[in-house]
């Protein structure tokens, strides 16, 4: 793994963005935007999950922000590998990063057994609760370990 991490670290653009400025900030903003993105979409819909707002329809409302979330994450996956590249081999040596990354897999596991499995407005609301609050866990934990990563050393 750090002869990998070492290669990514060595590759021209991460030698770029980590000494340019601006690369790295914009890089950075828009980790942030695909973060805001994914966690504003699926707070509320976990949140309806759990029983709120029982008067939305839950298929229309998952439709919506299921792809919002989507879209989030994508862009936070790809600025993500970006801000990785930068220190890939102290990134790699740490242990909250790796549960970032662990935490990160659970959500895409669970997200795509619902859109490529249950049906999830079909659900009964028991499984829907248990749904909703395991995400509801998953990613504020992951933006959590993300925001932490800043402040630890290897």
């Amino acid at each position: 793994m750090d002869a990998v991490a070492a290669t990514v670290e060595g590759l021209a653009l991460a030698e770029w963005l980590r000494y340019s400025r601006w690369g790295y900030a914009t890089v950075n903003t828009v980790h942030v935007f695909g973060i805001a993105l994914l966690v504003g979409a699926v707070v509320p819909l976990d949140l309806r999950l759990l029983g709120f707002w029982r008067s939305v329809e839950l298929g229309p409302l998952y439709r919506v922000l299921s792809r919002a979330a989507a879209t989030g994450l994508a862009v936070a996956i790809a600025s993500g590998l970006l801000l990785f590249a930068v220190r890939a081999t102290e990134y790699a040596a740490l242990d909250l990063f790796l549960v970032k990354i662990a935490l990160v897999g659970a959500g895409l596991a669970l997200a795509a057994s619902l859109h490529f499995g249950a049906d999830l407005p079909r659900l009964a609301p028991a499984r829907q609760r248990v749904v909703g609050a395991i995400s509801l866990l998953l990613w504020p934990a992951v933006l959590v370990c993300g925001r932490l990563i800043a402040f630890v050393e290897v």
